[in-house]
């Protein structure tokens, strides 16, 4: 079986991680937590990074520390996982969603403007798969209404708009270390920003809002906290970092070349701003190609090759159409490109560390199925 995705750990993780336990810091506090916000903030070209145990409550954290609460309303992507919208729902404040755009698949900057409303206090993207969204298109229409962009970037560390990275495209951003993720702490999350006010607030919130003394507590905090053994793991896959990403986009390509000239097989997208990591390497699956997409799927299983659906659009979760909750989104009206998305999309196994001749094989067996 090849895997959809495995972690790729080859450097001084298991070194980093034996310090840990040796020397005994394998809580919150040692070395490790700062080293790794720092090496990862600066990779990401920001001033800050502040750590935290996974990507949803790096989103989280990110939106309280900005002061987003109960009544506002953020705006996001239909087509996106679901903890870009839950996250939203935790500060209380509504996520008001918005379809893509075929091109990138990403939020659609042209359906932006009609969604926003006075409550509005953010525009939360979302850069889909490792492809950066539109970023000018988007900050245009917030900066007419002087609402702040924060980035949800799980999927796209090392990607770049115009050459600016990801991570420093808006007032904030919340990355992922899951470890399907380019960099991977096992679990683990990271808010960055160039704003200290929003740096200092989420150091204090991740860690039961601790005043002075200790056990004053002046702020409603979480216990969000990463621990040195996670970041020992973040600060060795730091070390080879564009490593990791060049491989992701190595395996693109060379899956590009041989799926290039398949009826009924649309490639991943990359406009010629960006720079697209493929954090997962997503195709979709056209009527001329003669199965459907969940039959593709079935049947390259059978031949030992994982693979995963495309995102379920939030205007389709069940769990928000049959609850209606203040701070649950609106599911009504239409958004036929996420559907479409759904529909048609899955992706192929995106390790870093897949072989030339796997994805020779992937590809082969694909190709085999076509009628």
């Amino acid at each position: 079986m090849i895997p959809v995705c495995e972690p790729t750990l080859i450097g001084n993780e298991k070194k980093y991680v034996v310090k840990c336990m040796d020397t005994s810091w394998i809580s919150s506090m040692g070395e490790y937590i700062q080293k790794f916000e720092e090496m990862f903030s600066k990779f990401c070209v920001v001033k800050y990074g502040v750590a935290c145990n996974n990507g949803t409550t790096a989103i989280h954290l990110m939106l309280e520390s900005m002061g987003i609460k109960n009544g506002d309303e953020v705006i996001i992507p239909t087509f996106t996982m679901i903890a870009t919208s839950n996250a939203v729902s935790y500060t209380g404040a509504k996520p008001v969603l918005v379809d893509s755009e075929a091109e990138t698949w990403n939020i659609d900057p042209a359906k932006i403007e009609e969604k926003i409303t006075k409550n509005t206090k953010a525009i939360m993207v979302m850069h889909t798969y490792g492809h950066p969204c539109d970023m000018d298109a988007i900050q245009k229409i917030a900066d007419k209404y002087n609402i702040p962009v924060v980035e949800d970037a799980a999927e796209a560390t090392g990607a770049e708009y115009k050459g600016k990275k990801v991570g420093s495209l808006g007032k904030a951003a919340a990355f992922s270390f899951y470890s399907n993720k380019i960099i991977t702490t096992g679990e683990g999350g990271m808010v960055v920003t160039n704003d200290k006010n929003i740096a200092e607030k989420a150091r204090l919130l991740r860690n039961h809002g601790f005043g002075e003394p200790r056990f004053l507590h002046n702020e409603f905090g979480f216990n969000y906290r990463m621990t040195n053994v996670q970041a020992a793991i973040g600060v060795a896959q730091m070390e080879y970092a564009d490593k990791l990403v060049d491989a992701r986009i190595r395996n693109a390509n060379l899956y590009n070349s041989l799926l290039k000239n398949v009826k009924g097989i649309t490639l991943p997208p990359e406009e010629e701003w960006a720079k697209n990591v493929y954090w997962m390497y997503g195709i979709l699956v056209e009527k001329e190609f003669g199965m459907t997409m969940p039959d593709v799927r079935e049947a390259l299983l059978k031949k030992g090759i994982d693979t995963r659906a495309f995102f379920i659009p939030m205007h389709r979760q069940p769990v928000f159409l049959n609850n209606k909750q203040d701070n649950f989104p609106d599911c009504s009206g239409s958004y036929p490109i996420a559907d479409m998305l759904s529909q048609k999309g899955f992706y192929l196994p995106s390790s870093s560390s897949l072989k030339e001749e796997e994805i020779k094989q992937i590809c082969e067996a694909l190709i085999s199925l076509k009628k």
